[in-house]
């Protein structure tokens, strides 16, 4: 049997009973189909980067979301229409947006995972996320058993979610069509750290090559860009979102924590932030429990696979994070990646 390990970026994850690689969007509906007819446990597969798998695996079908192509449209002066398949790989395509001057997603340069997957985390970073490019998102209803679109302003986005998130047996993205400016020069540059690394001041704009390749450093120094070679990258990503808290969560904090004020009036901190005031440091773990998992030398948002961990001892750790958070700042973190056959 396929083990997942060899399918997540954790590298963790027992076997699948029933393994599909779906290639063409008919192949991936009909095995869905097939699955949800004969009442079969089922877990859809993209790049396996935001997922955490049981040690024990999927006692059903998992089908891998192989789907490939790109179709290009001009939309009208300076923009354009990108439509991609959701088994497209994500940075791939943000490179082929940067090589041709498509503006909109560089700052999400270097990030895991699949097209089909960006629209249900709402994929962000560095001041970017692909709600505020995505224009459609067309899916296979499981529960209607029919192809459903959804206009951006219908997909439910918020802080690392989605309609698809939050009702997460429902849809399987099929692809994901973009609406894109066009020109030599990125979004004006919503994030500090990013502006200081280009040298520029916040909300100015610097060409897109720039913008990716600042990008790509800033997440290799973070051990956020995958290297079989650095057990730092052997993860599943930022594992616990920054909390958002209502005013008086926020003003019971230390004054030396970070606050950004949402559109919504809740009030957003560092979970980094929390994770080290709280007492956990990079690296920690490696002295736990024979130092099998840990967090990332490099940042302590990732959990990671040092070469020998179990999902179990993965799931150890972050039960130690969260719960010493909470201690410490009253604050329960929520962890960002799925979890499969596991519980935190």
């Amino acid at each position: 049997m396929p083990m997942l390990s060899d399918h997540t970026t954790l590298r963790l994850g027992g076997p699948a009973r029933r393994w599909v690689d779906a290639t063409t969007e008919a192949e991936l509906i009909d095995a869905v189909r097939r699955a949800d007819a004969a009442g079969e446990p089922l877990l859809v597969l993209g790049g396996g980067s935001n997922v955490v798998v049981a040690d024990d695996g999927f006692d059903g079908t998992v089908v891998h979301v192989a789907t490939r192509g790109i179709a290009v449209a001009d939309a009208d002066a300076g923009t354009v229409r990108v439509t991609a398949a959701a088994g497209e790989a994500w940075d791939d395509l943000v490179a082929r947006a940067v090589a041709s001057g498509w503006v909109g997603v560089e700052a999400l340069s270097g990030i895991p995972g699949s097209v089909g997957a960006t629209p249900i985390q709402n994929v962000g970073a560095y001041g970017q996320e692909v709600a505020q490019t995505i224009t459609r998102v067309r899916t296979w209803d499981r529960v209607d058993g029919a192809l459903r679109t959804f206009a951006s302003a219908d997909c439910g986005f918020a802080y690392r979610g989605s309609r698809f998130k939050s009702d997460p047996q429902r849809h399987v993205v099929l692809d994901v069509t973009f609406g894109l400016a066009t020109g030599p020069l990125g979004n004006p540059v919503a994030y500090a750290e990013l502006a200081r690394t280009l040298g520029v001041d916040v909300g100015a704009r610097a060409p897109l090559a720039d913008v990716r390749a600042a990008v790509l450093g800033l997440r290799t120094g973070k051990g956020m860009v995958l290297d079989p070679g650095d057990h730092d990258t052997w993860s599943a990503g930022s594992f616990f979102t920054n909390p958002v808290l209502d005013a008086a969560q926020a003003a019971a904090l230390p004054e030396a924590a970070p606050r950004w004020t949402q559109p919504d009036g809740g009030v957003k901190t560092s979970a980094a932030w929390l994770i080290e005031h709280a007492g956990f440091g990079k690296g920690y773990g490696r002295d736990v429990r024979g130092g099998r998992a840990a967090l990332s030398t490099k940042h302590t948002l990732a959990l990671t696979n040092r070469g020998r961990a179990t999902t179990g001892d993965v799931l150890a750790l972050a039960r130690d994070v969260r719960d010493g958070v909470e201690a410490a700042f009253g604050v329960r973190l929520v962890n960002e990646p799925v979890l499969v056959g596991c519980t935190l």
